[in-house]
């Protein structure tokens, strides 16, 4: 009897010491799986850019691209300045600071301003509310915008623009029913030449007019076919697309390739089944090289993915429990041939999102909210350079366009990593 005990004693504690072992393995395996899981890595560089001249100060700044030299273009509002930030520039003088600096402004790559110009001109209507830039691979630079009411008169003796959109107001109220001003889209040279306007103010009769738009939030231009993308946007719900030199119509679509309608979708409920309509706004249009489009429902929390004709492909959902502003602002992508990450700007949780493309699987994050480098408010925009680095701007109170340098590929830690600050 004793011999029996012994020996199933002797079998139990065996057994745990396998399980105990094989626990162990499986822990250390975990770790290994999960150290094999790797993303982008980021700093924030909180000496970019360098101060402006002329007591300049920016506003709102509503778009960023980086042209084929590096270099880094913003578009902001000058209406959304305070008093108080354009003393210098009220009749009489009441300080000798500041001035709203010109609506777009070109940073080369050690964040020296180079060069500056927009605003209203001959030939062409300015929008009353900028909204987004980019600069072509033909180097031409495109502007649109989300502005209701018509251009305001000068203050001062000097025209201020982009006071379409108040400062603290919800831009994803723009797309309600009613007159609108900014119903067209811009193309300049880089000099601030004027090239060609698509559409005329106030004239948008909703989602299927082909001649004009509805606050179009954002535009690229495919290399390969010269076309333009619009994600149009604040007022309509679709994305539109011309051709990049005679502003030719060619094709739109809504929501899962549908053709998109105006019909109030109703409050976003993320218990609810997914909207067969784009909501406003349609923030952001993206094209990856194996010919993807990626599209920004933006206050419906999603990513919808197509190809260039259209045709529906899947969606992403991000932050969905996400109200208000949405999460969806804005994308880019890194710089490795397969483009194999995708960014993602998210303005209401304060914080970019990285995503493994192929499979929109959120690996990790990083920012928060604040006014710090590194921190956000209200990020809006995004994009990268050809060495990997991040650009992105802040709408509303955050007023600038920060610098996240790349530091390579490194093992996913945690999904959120809060403030990226440089190491020492």
């Amino acid at each position: 009897m004793t011999r029996k005990y012994t020996t199933g004693a002797v079998f139990i504690v065996a057994s745990i010491i396998v399980l105990g072992a094989a626990s162990s393995l499986m822990r250390e395996r975990a770790v290994v799986e999960a150290a094999a899981v790797q993303a982008p890595r980021f700093e924030v560089d909180p000496l970019w850019p360098k101060p402006l001249p002329n007591h300049w100060v920016i506003g709102a700044v509503i778009g960023v691209s980086v042209d084929a030299k590096d270099h880094v273009w913003i578009i902001h509002r000058q209406g959304s300045l305070e008093p108080k930030e354009q003393y210098a520039t009220m009749n009489p003088k009441n300080a000798e600071c500041c001035a709203a600096a010109p609506p777009v402004l070109e940073f080369d790559e050690e964040g020296n301003l180079i060069g500056h110009w927009g605003g209203p001109g001959a030939g062409y209507d300015w929008p009353s509310s900028n909204h987004g830039i980019t600069v072509d691979y033909k180097g031409n630079v495109w502007i649109g915008g989300n502005g209701r009411p018509a251009p305001p008169a000068p203050v001062g003796g000097v025209a201020v623009t982009g006071r379409g959109m108040e400062s603290g107001a919800d831009e994803s109220l723009m797309g309600a029913a009613g007159a609108v001003n900014d119903s067209f889209l811009l193309k300049f040279t880089q000099d601030g030449k004027f090239l060609m306007q698509i559409g005329k103010p106030g004239q948008s009769k909703g989602s299927n007019d082909i001649a004009n738009l509805r606050l179009p939030a954002k535009t690229m231009v495919d290399p390969k076919t010269n076309e333009l993308y619009v994600a149009d946007g604040y007022g309509n719900h679709r994305v539109i697309v011309f051709d990049a030199d005679s502003g030719t119509y060619k094709r739109h679509w809504g929501a899962y390739g549908h053709k998109p309608d105006d019909a109030n979708p109703g409050p976003y409920n993320p218990q609810a089944p997914p909207a067969q309509q784009f909501r406003n706004p349609v923030h952001c249009v993206a094209l990856a090289n194996d010919g993807l489009l990626y599209v920004c429902d933006r206050t419906a929390d999603r990513i919808q993915i197509f190809k260039t004709d259209g045709t529906f492909v899947k969606e992403a959902f991000v932050a969905k429990e996400t109200l208000g502003d949405g999460s969806a602002f804005d994308i880019a992508f890194s710089k490795d041939a397969q483009q194999k990450y995708l960014y993602l700007a998210d303005g209401s949780n304060m914080k970019i999102h990285i995503f493994e493309r192929s499979t929109m699987e959120e690996l990790t994050a990083f920012g928060d909210g604040g006014r710090q480098p590194g921190e956000f408010y209200a990020v809006h925009s995004i994009d990268v350079d050809s060495k990997g680095n991040l650009f992105t701007t802040e709408t509303y109170r955050g007023q600038r366009v920060q610098k996240f340098r790349y530091k390579g590929l490194a093992p996913v830690t945690t999904k959120n990593q809060g403030v990226v600050w440089p190491k020492q």
